[in-house]
This record gives structure tokens, C-alpha cells and sequence, in this order.
């Protein structure tokens, strides 16, 4: 007995070891602990139970495994050949923060923590999450072939925000994306501001959608309650309990959640979904994926997004010798960090930067690193950019985003 206890820790452990990078593939076979139970001797099924209880508490990645991206998306996640060879300010392959190489998806597991560790202690730690945030449906009535409900919902502690959910008919249960704006109104197409109605379109097509706005109504003068980070960060940590809201709705599959943003949205969808895993993919619409000062809407300077520092605020616009650089986005790019760091968090989940303006072809550069992470793990295709000349979303990079989601959400995977 004492050789078999010996046999079954020691693969016990090496199997937890690939646990983070085991998930995406084997999927949602591995949330239902029971089925395989029965087939296996009893020192197997012990070490199985072991699995997949550390399974549960890992991020779901519901990925369209084994299935090309269709013809509409597969260009636009392929590295052009322009910028696959070229010199980067930031090196694409994967290395800690001492100049050491990542070697394989152990030590990718190290850089990511390391990644987080630094970010969040620059930023401001997150409060704790909620792991069932209170929801509250004030209003509720058909629209089109889904229920559209005005909602109460518990974003952080002591904070609520009004906002929409859309859910399909029937019991599902269904994908669902977290859709974070100025306002929800826009979000669920009852403004006028076109094509930024994301949580509306989705819903029309089988997806559940949660649409939020900003804490406190106010964009720029956000209410963070609490909480001791930087404003963005605490969007991000918003995003994360949105998705704990959708996880917790039976009619909600929770391995299939997604996000999506334009603008100021877009980065709130960023940060989101790089800092919290369990989000499966992720669109950014045109919300400027790096640090470029040359360029007024891509501002994570200001106090409102990375900037704010207690006693000292500096003036709205560019950076300028008389209007420097404050917060922790001074100290940022000091140290010369930058946002491709967060991109690579994502890997191996999936993600779209649906490009305008502010994210143009060259952007490409800065999306080596995600590239090359996903190649250490053995993906590919999981990083991908569209473009469009203006900042404002058209038909067209719309149609791109609600394929994105459809391919990797709204269909299960084959081990359902």
C-alpha cells in the first residue's frame, strides 16, 4: 500500500503541475469530476477528485479546440510578415523581469504570476472579489426574441450600479459577454451614438450580455469606494465580479464568458480580462493596446485611468515638461513597462483588438509578445487585429467581433 500511496502522489503532482495549461484543452470534460469516477480503480479515481478540485478553483478556457478559425477571422490572426522579424522595443520571446528565459509552460505559469505580483503592486491591490455579487432585476420585458431587464448590481463592496442584463429565450445554458461603456444605455442600442450597441447585437444572436457603466456616472471622476488602485485597475476589478454575476446565472454556461469595449471601454475590457483569467476571450475595440504619448485618446496617463496620485493632479492632456507624467503611469514608463506585459496574460485565451486610429497596422509590434507566449504554450491563432481607419466602429469590424465571439463561445466544444 505504502508503494501505491508513493505512485499516486507523485502523479498527483506531476499532473497538477500542468493543470493551468491541461484546462484549455481538455475543457469542460474536466468540470464534471463524477463521469470518469466510475471506470477507475480507487487509488486513480482519489487522484482524479485531487485534479479536477484544483481544476475548479482554475480558469475556464473555452476555446473552439480542434476547429479552424473561419475564413471571415483566420487573416487577421496571422502575424503579417513585416513585423514577425523585425526589432521590437520589447523583446517578443517570453522572459522573467531579471532577463532570463521562459522555458516551456512551467515557467510561463512563474513569468505570468510575475507578471500579476508586479502589476497589481504598482497599481493598487485589488479588494476581494465577491463571489456572488447581488443582483437585482428592477425592470423586466421582452425585446425581440430576448428579455431585457434594467438591473441593480453589486459591483465592489458597498457599490452598485444600474445597468441592463439581455437574456436569450429559452434555458440555455448560453455564452454571455461582460459589455463595460460610458453609460449601458448605449451598450443595449437605446442612444443614439451607432454601432456601439454591442450588448444588443449579441443578444440578438444567442449570446446573454451584461452591460455596466461607469462607477459613479462620471468617467472622469470615477468612485472607487474603498478601494486602493488606480482607477483602471479598479475597472478592471468591476469587470471580474461582472463576470461572477453572469457565472452565477443558471442559464449561463461559465466556461463560455467573454468581454467586450470600445474606447474607454476598450480599455476597461483590456485591463478586465488580462488581470481576472476566468474571462474565456476577449475584443478591444480600438482603445490604444500601448503607451504612445504622441496621442491624446490614448491617455492612461490621466488621473482618471493610471495617473492618480494623492496630492498631486496634473492638468487633462498630453504629457508636456510642464504637465509631466503622475501616479503609477509615471513610474510605468520609468522603468519602461508597458501594456504588452498584460496582453501575454492572456494566453493561451484568445483575443481581438479590433483596430482604428488608435490601433493601427503597427501595432502589430506590440503584439509579438502575446504571439510568441501563446507559441511557447503550443497555440496559435489565438491573437488576432482588425483595422479600420477611423476610431469610430463600423458595420464591418462589428460583423468582425460578433464572428470572433460566435466562433469562440457561442458554439460548445465537442467534449460537452
Amino acid at each position: 500500500m505504502r508503494g501505491w500511496s508513493a505512485f499516486i502522489l507523485k502523479a498527483c503532482a506531476l499532473m497538477h503541475l500542468g493543470i493551468e495549461f491541461f484546462h484549455p484543452i481538455f475543457g469542460r470534460s474536466l468540470q464534471n469530476p463524477m463521469r470518469p469516477l466510475a471506470s477507475l480503480p480507487l487509488p486513480w479515481a482519489l487522484c482524479w477528485l485531487s485534479v479536477t478540485a484544483a481544476l475548479s478553483s482554475a480558469s475556464p478556457a473555452a476555446f473552439a479546440a480542434g476547429r479552424p478559425l473561419p475564413e471571415t477571422l483566420a487573416p487577421y490572426f496571422v502575424l503579417p510578415a513585416e513585423f514577425s522579424k523585425e526589432a521590437a522595443p520589447q523583446d517578443a520571446a517570453p522572459k522573467f523581469y531579471d532577463g532570463r528565459a521562459v522555458n516551456g509552460p512551467k515557467e510561463w505559469g512563474q513569468r505570468r504570476r510575475e507578471i500579476l505580483e508586479y502589476w497589481h503592486g504598482l497599481l493598487g491591490p485589488w479588494p476581494a472579489l465577491i463571489e456572488k455579487p447581488h443582483l437585482e432585476k428592477l425592470e423586466t420585458a421582452p425585446r425581440e426574441n430576448f428579455i431585457q431587464s434594467r438591473i441593480l448590481v453589486e459591483v465592489a463592496p458597498g457599490q452598485s450600479l444600474k445597468g441592463f442584463l439581455l437574456e436569450p429565450e429559452g434555458k440555455g445554458p448560453f455564452p454571455a459577454v461582460v459589455v463595460p461603456y460610458y453609460d449601458p444605455e448605449t451598450s443595449v442600442g437605446l442612444t443614439h451614438k451607432p454601432l456601439r450597441d454591442f450588448a444588443y447585437q449579441l443578444a440578438k444572436r444567442g449570446f446573454v450580455t451584461l452591460a455596466i457603466g461607469s462607477p459613479g456616472g462620471d468617467a472622469r471622476k470615477p468612485e472607487l469606494g474603498s478601494a486602493m488602485c488606480q482607477p483602471l485597475s479598479f475597472l478592471g476589478y468591476i469587470a471580474a465580479n461582472c463576470y461572477n454575476v453572469l457565472a452565477a446565472l443558471p442559464n449561463v454556461d461559465s466556461a463560455r464568458i467573454g468581454i467586450v469595449g470600445h474606447s474607454y471601454g476598450g480599455k476597461w475590457a483590456m485591463f478586465g480580462s488580462c488581470l481576472y483569467e476566468k474571462f474565456a476571450c476577449a475584443v478591444w475595440s480600438d482603445p490604444g493596446i500601448v503607451f504612445d504619448e504622441a496621442r491624446g485618446s490614448v491617455n492612461y496617463w490621466e488621473p482618471w485611468y493610471l495617473g492618480l496620485e494623492t496630492g498631486r493632479t496634473r492638468k487633462p492632456g498630453l504629457v508636456t515638461a510642464e504637465n509631466p507624467r503622475t501616479g503609477a503611469y509615471e513610474k510605468l514608463v520609468e522603468a519602461r513597462h508597458d501594456l504588452h506585459e498584460l496582453h501575454t496574460l492572456m494566453a493561451p485565451r484568445p483575443f481581438l483588438v479590433s483596430g482604428g486610429s488608435e490601433d493601427f497596422p503597427a501595432r502589430w509590434s506590440a503584439l509579438r509578445p502575446a504571439v510568441a507566449a501563446n507559441t511557447l504554450l503550443g497555440y496559435g491563432g489565438r491573437v488576432g487585429m482588425t483595422n479600420r481607419p477611423n476610431h469610430e466602429p463600423t458595420e464591418e469590424s462589428n460583423a468582425q467581433i460578433y464572428a470572433f465571439f460566435e466562433h469562440f463561445l457561442a458554439q460548445k466544444r465537442s467534449t460537452d
